[in-house]
């Protein structure tokens, strides 16, 4: 588990804490039934409040991508690799779409921006 938090981002931490958490579960890097560390220690390390560390974990929880159990810890839920690959796909989806949304916002043409996408995946 490997956790960056961008103290100068707009992103509030507790939603950095939970992209990069969402994003090495769905990429499979932390494997179902791993035990995350307890809350209080990530936020010690970190630096942040238990409070921030809590509101990442809840909405983990609520997405499915992990588990608790009382008096055990918070655990990676297991997942059979086609959801993984739905969930990557839709997580690619949401980001290209942002991206798009900015682009647009930016002013480029349907063409414009045809031309960038071929010349990003080259």
């Amino acid at each position: 588990m490997n956790i960056v938090l961008n103290n100068g981002s707009e992103t509030p931490l507790y939603k950095q804490i939970y992209e990069q958490l969402r994003s090495q579960i769905i990429k499979g890097e932390l494997e179902g039934s791993y035990c995350l560390p307890p809350i209080r220690s990530v936020a010690l390390e970190l630096r942040v409040s238990v409070i921030t560390v809590k509101k990442a974990w809840e909405e983990l929880e609520r997405e499915g991508l992990i588990y608790t159990v009382t008096g055990r810890g918070c655990f990676v839920a297991p997942h059979k690799e086609p959801e993984l690959a739905d969930r990557r796909f839709e997580l690619a989806e949401a980001e290209l779409r942002a991206a798009l949304e900015r682009a647009v916002s930016l002013g480029l043409s349907d063409s414009e921006i045809r031309a960038l996408l071929e010349k990003l995946l080259g």
